[in-house]
């Protein structure tokens, strides 16, 4: 399993693909590792060179003490594209992984070639929401908000009836640093980007989820409204939309970073 040191964090991370092929950076979202993206790395590693890692505090990455802020997260990307020394790349993040892509559109555009935000949002959910899921988190430990928590990720149909797939995020979200999640929480609740949207430039594919509570798609069109030229599709599932509706998720990701316009 490589490791990335960087100056003040230890990352995990993994590639699949060819070397030559065009790199793609993907980002997790928050409570989950680089796993969740199984449902594409095999479409995606027959056209991409693919780079996941384990957000600061997440997975298996370093947990180094917190808050966080997204910029802090969003170094830690560019960080790890330095260490493998790749000077542009594509970019997928959902969620919070999302929040990194549009620090990144924003603050480091010279490194981004195609740009996906799914399931995200300019602004996340309210202080008073983010810093009671903290003091959840630090009172009961992970196990005692994953109810809550998934019962966002999935729609109740999905979790009446879970796949193995989403029985490993809950098993994954249940084992995590508490100190990391909630670390990440706070990056996620000081962030607010809605006023610098228009400065990404790159092109930009927003997908956003149907059902999703967490980042509705009233949240999707407004990134994709204020990003110019930016492209949205919205998909029959909840907030981890690219596992509860992981072909047609594929399937959009893989025509826009392909240049295809279906």
């Amino acid at each position: 399993m490589p490791f990335a040191r960087l100056p003040d964090v230890r990352l995990h991370y993994r590639i699949d693909g060819d070397e030559a092929s065009p790199p793609l950076l993907l980002s997790n979202s928050l409570g989950t590792s680089f796993e969740m993206w199984e449902p594409q790395v095999a479409a995606l590693a027959a056209r991409f060179r693919v780079v996941r890692y384990d957000t600061r505090g997440h997975g298996k990455s370093e947990v180094t003490p917190g808050p966080y802020s997204i910029s802090q997260l969003a170094g830690d990307a560019l960080g790890l594209l330095d260490r493998l020394s790749i000077a542009r790349t594509h970019f997928c993040g959902l969620s919070m992984g999302g929040a990194i892509g549009m620090w990144l559109g924003i603050h480091a555009p010279d490194r981004i070639d195609r740009l996906v935000l799914a399931n995200t949002a300019a602004k996340i959910g309210t202080a008073d929401m983010w810093n009671a899921r903290i003091d959840a988190v630090r009172r009961g430990g992970m196990a005692s908000i994953a109810p809550a928590v998934f019962a966002r990720f999935f729609t109740p149909q999905a979790l009446a009836h879970p796949t193995p797939p989403i029985a490993q995020l809950r098993a994954t979200f249940e084992a995590m640093s508490g100190d990391g999640y909630a670390a990440c929480c706070a990056a996620v609740r000081d962030m607010d980007l809605r006023q610098a949207l228009g400065r990404i430039h790159a092109p930009t594919l927003v997908i956003a989820g149907a059902d999703d509570l967490a980042t509705p798609p009233v949240d999707g069109h407004f990134a994709a409204e204020h990003i110019h030229g930016a492209r949205y599709v919205e998909l029959p599932a909840a907030h981890l939309s690219n596992v509860q509706a992981a072909p047609a998720f594929t399937r959009a990701l893989v025509n826009f970073l392909s240049g295809r316009q279906e």
